[in-house]
């Protein structure tokens, strides 16, 4: 049976059998404490925390999975992989153990047809329950449901939902180790096939039940790789049907045989397992970059790529050819890996040719640091961090090359060599606070319920004020001068969500008036209401007037119906790989982050900017529809970067041209945006750009403020508008000229002072000494004297000063031989700049320094006369 029928295998025998089916959710999660998808459950987390009411209280997927924490041992072993695939039966509160074991014996004995003698089973030490259930209503005997203890107790978080759980097991036979069963047997004997999760309590602490859940729920994941494996007869994961072919394509691109050697194996196995990891992360629209998931992406490549050369394949693209490979395996299972080939090959072909041009570099720097080591045996922060910031090494490539030569890194050098370059940057992982609030606001929704939005229709509404937050803390009453965060029952304000902003406006109750500076969402469904008290006092019970600020939400739906608009322009004009990265939606204007390789040209900037906004003329119904999310993935929708979308989601179309996922606010039609302005376009990151623009009247007041620019620039200019970039341009290459004609002027003043202060030199023996202070020349002008006096004196030190508007400034020369001999520009004229308060360069032959204080100048340059002088008096002397 190939991984294919497997799949279906298991999706037909439970959709038989009343379960929804569920396609595979991205591998980015919507979960902010994870970074990516890493196990089957995840996409359904929110249905077992009863945050979200589930699509059907039966459901069947099969969930892409990656998981990195492995890494390391990937390829050295025959079972761990970097991607795999989680098949799952899911029950929300409808059966329980009863069905789940059962139904679980008949899917592996009767569909997959595996011999029932070779199975084994465990369960939770104190869950007679499930063993009863295997024994009694099963038949298995009970010699072959064996106890358990960690590993049949699963956790979701601290304090979470838990429960025992028991696992399938496949007895691969004497030959592989000792008997015992997955207890007391060989783990290389006894393969864990399936693992069936009974989520019925509550822990405060690992292991600490403190009571059981409202329902009992059903988690179950079968591995399709394992599975495969025990069905094809295989020992090792990479030795099935999807993953051998990867094996083979690199193993042939890579000119080595399998099996020739254990590096080489090591080496075919990360590059077919990495493969697939690469494609589905690129296909589900991650993109290299230093943090965050683009880092496991970046991470994953360059290792691959890494392993490659070690192969000796130094002289064409390896990654391509193998991605492109496992998504000749994966495409079949998920069709959007083949939608996205070309642009997903474009990502891998940039990020592999990015890396070669400096591996060579950074491996010769590694050998080189490595071999100069000593005794000591450890590599430097700095060199660990030069090949990060230089040579592109993630520190996890680096430490394992240094591994595999026996050698450390100095890890904590490394972390503060990277302390600045992470303060900079945002990191991914949102776990912190945002996990900490969780539980308490669960608790808040415990005590509120959803919060019903009726601000698509409604700008005013009433509503009961249902709890009062403050400081991590239900209270009943919040006086004048509070803050604190609202939750009612019903509102019409919009909860920050998908890049747009929440609204602001007033909460009124018979009571007191409420100033609402933002609206977030507390959980997925619970608005809060972040407000101060602005007069009087507001209860728990009471009904409240909620207004918005309407025309600050106008000019909110102009910036999000124009983000919809560029979104189509970019991905128009530069390709359909330009996928949304992030947005912010604000009063009249926006920020739109989009995946791209290089920077957008002017032209192709003018091209966006025009076609978004002869879109915007065209004057287009905006249109929403509340739809299925498999319908609108029909329709050809997009969805927007950030935002968390259940089964039924809400469709906003514009025009003929524009399908987006979308749970924002929008105007009724594109011209009611008003014109839209591009004002920037930047790097934000490795491949990922940014733009910002204007819309509405906001956009409208920035033309207006440069037209006017404009008119005054060309009534100064005295010609007409449209001939100021002519006229400027020619205005340029005259000043060009006459600077050209002043500098000029100026070199012949400077040679002129040049040769007068060389002539009135101090002669000590064969050298000269000019010592001289100049009114306000710069720094610049100051280097130019002091070369000028140097290159005429011969041997000798030469130093100038001036003091501008009050700062000292002062730059030392010294001729190459006196520098030979030990004497340095730097240490003559250190001195002079401590009196005046600052300090210098370190260079010996050219040093520039200067102060805050500047009437120490003529201090300062007798200082320098007194050392110069004691300087090349001793050296005259010698001589």
């Amino acid at each position: 049976m190939d991984s294919q029928q497997v799949r279906q295998a298991f999706i037909d025998f439970f959709v038989e059998r009343d379960h929804l089916l569920r396609p595979s959710a991205s591998l980015i999660p919507v979960d902010p404490t994870l970074l990516l998808n890493n196990a089957g459950m995840v996409p359904f987390k929110p249905y077992f925390l009863g945050e979200q009411t589930p699509p059907a209280p039966r459901v069947v997927s099969i969930q892409k999975c990656v998981r990195t924490i492995d890494i390391d041992i990937i390829g050295t072993t025959q079972r761990h992989l970097s991607f795999f695939e989680m098949m799952g039966n899911f029950s929300f509160g409808d059966y329980f153990k009863e069905r789940a074991i059962p139904w679980a014996y008949e899917f592996v004995t009767e569909r997959l047809g595996l011999d029932p003698e070779r199975l084994w089973y465990t369960v939770y030490k104190t869950d007679e329950e499930a063993r009863e259930i295997w024994i009694d209503t099963v038949g298995i005997p009970p010699e072959k449901v064996q106890y358990g203890e960690a590993d049949n107790f699963w956790q979701m978080g601290i304090p979470g939902p838990c429960g025992p759980c028991s696992e399938i097991f496949f007895d691969k036979g004497p030959a592989y180790g000792r008997e015992g069963g997955p207890i007391d047997g060989d783990e290389d004997r006894y393969v864990e096939i399936w693992n069936l999760v009974f989520m019925q309590n509550i822990q405060d602490e690992p292991y600490h039940v403190i009571g059981d859940l409202p329902a009992k729920n059903i988690d179950t994941g079968m591995g399709l790789e394992r599975t495969a494996g025990v069905l094809q007869g295989v020992d090792s994961v990479f030795d099935i049907d999807g993953l051998k072919s990867i094996r083979e394509d690199a193993a042939a691109v890579m000119g080595v045989a399998y099996g020739s050697s254990e590096f080489n194996d090591i080496s075919l196995r990360i590059l077919a397992d990495h493969a697939r990891t690469i494609a589905t992360l690129i296909g589900d629209g991650v993109v290299p970059s230093n943090d965050g998931r683009g880092y496991v992406l970046r991470r994953v490549l360059r290792r691959a790529v890494r392993r490659a050369w070690q192969l000796r394949a130094k002289r064409e693209l390896i990654t391509p050819v193998l991605v492109d490979s496992a998504i000749k395996m994966l495409g079949e299972a998920f069709p959007e890996l083949t939608a996205k080939k070309e642009a997903i090959l474009s990502v891998v072909i940039r990020e592999e040719e990015r890396f070669r041009r400096t591996l060579a570099s950074g491996l010769e720097l590694l050998e080189t640091e490595i071999s100069n080591l000593g005794s000591e045996q450890t590599i430097s922060g700095a060199t660990a961090f030069k090949l990060h910031d230089t040579y592109g090494f993630p520190i996890e490539l680096t430490t394992e090359i240094a591994q595999e030569r026996g050698v450390s890194i100095y890890r904590e050098g490394f972390d503060e060599e990277m302390g600045c370059q992470r303060r900079r940057a945002r990191k991914a992982w949102r776990g912190g606070d945002e996990a900490a609030n969780a539980e308490f606001y669960r608790a808040v929704l415990d005590e509120t319920g959803l919060t019903t939005f009726i601000g698509y229709e409604h700008e005013t509404g009433v509503g009961r004020v249902l709890a009062i937050a403050r400081n991590g803390e239900l209270i009943e009453r919040a006086d004048e001068g509070m803050e604190v965060e609202i939750f009612v029952d019903a509102t019409p304000f919009y909860a920050e969500a998908g890049g747009q902003v929440g609204d602001s406006g007033t909460i009124v109750t018979a009571t007191g008036e409420i100033e609402v500076g933002d609206t977030r969402h507390a959980l997925a469904g619970l608005h809060g209401h972040r407000s101060k008290v602005k007069s009087g006092f507001i209860s728990v019970g009471q009904e409240a007037e909620l207004t918005i600020d309407s025309p600050r939400r106008e000019k909110i739906r102009k910036s999000h119906t124009g983000t919809h608009v560029l979104h189509w322009a970019l991905r128009r004009v530069l390709g359909e790989h330009a996928q949304q990265a992030g947005s912010l939606v604000e009063p009249g204007r926006l920020r739109f982050d989009f995946s791209h390789h290089t920077g957008v040209g002017s032209s192709e900037l003018a091209e966006i900017e025009s076609l978004a906004n002869t879109r915007l003329i065209e004057n287009g119904e905006v249109t929403t529809a509340i739809t299925s999310k498999e319908e609108a993935e029909r329709q050809g929708a997009l969805a927007f970067f950030g935002d968390k979308y259940g089964d039924t989601v809400r469709l906003v179309k514009i025009g003929q041209f524009s399908v987006e996922l979308c749970g924002g606010t929008h105007t009724h039609t594109s011209g009611q945006v008003g014109p839209l302005v591009v004002t920037s376009e930047s790097s934000i990151g490795s491949n990922i750009r940014r733009v910002e623009a204007l819309t509405g009247e906001t956009a409208y007041d920035q033309m207006t403020e440069w037209r006017d620019g404009l008119t005054d620039a060309s009534r100064l200019l005295r010609t007409s508008p449209s001939e100021v970039p002519q006229r400027v341009k020619a205005l340029l290459g005259r000043v060009s000229e006459l600077q050209g004609h002043l500098d000029a002027f100026r070199q012949r003043d400077r040679d002129s002072l040049a040769a007068h202060l060389a002539g009135e030199a101090d002669t000590f023996g064969s050298h000269r000494l000019v010592v001289s202070a100049q009114p306000d020349l710069n720094p610049e002008q100051l280097r130019l004297l002091a070369m000028s006096i140097r290159d005429r004196i011969g041997s000798g030190v030469v130093v100038v000063g001036s003091d501008i508007g009050g700062k000292g400034s002062l730059v030392g020369t010294v001729s190459r031989d006196l520098v030979d001999e030990g004497l340095s520009a730097a240490d003559l004229i250190a001195g002079g700049a401590k009196l005046m308060g600052g300090g210098g360069s370190r260079d010996r032959v050219l040093s520039q320094a200067g102060g805050p204080d500047g009437s120490q100048l003529a201090r300062a340059l007798e200082n320098v006369i007194e050392t110069a002088s004691k300087a090349l008096g001793g050296m005259s002397g010698r001589r």
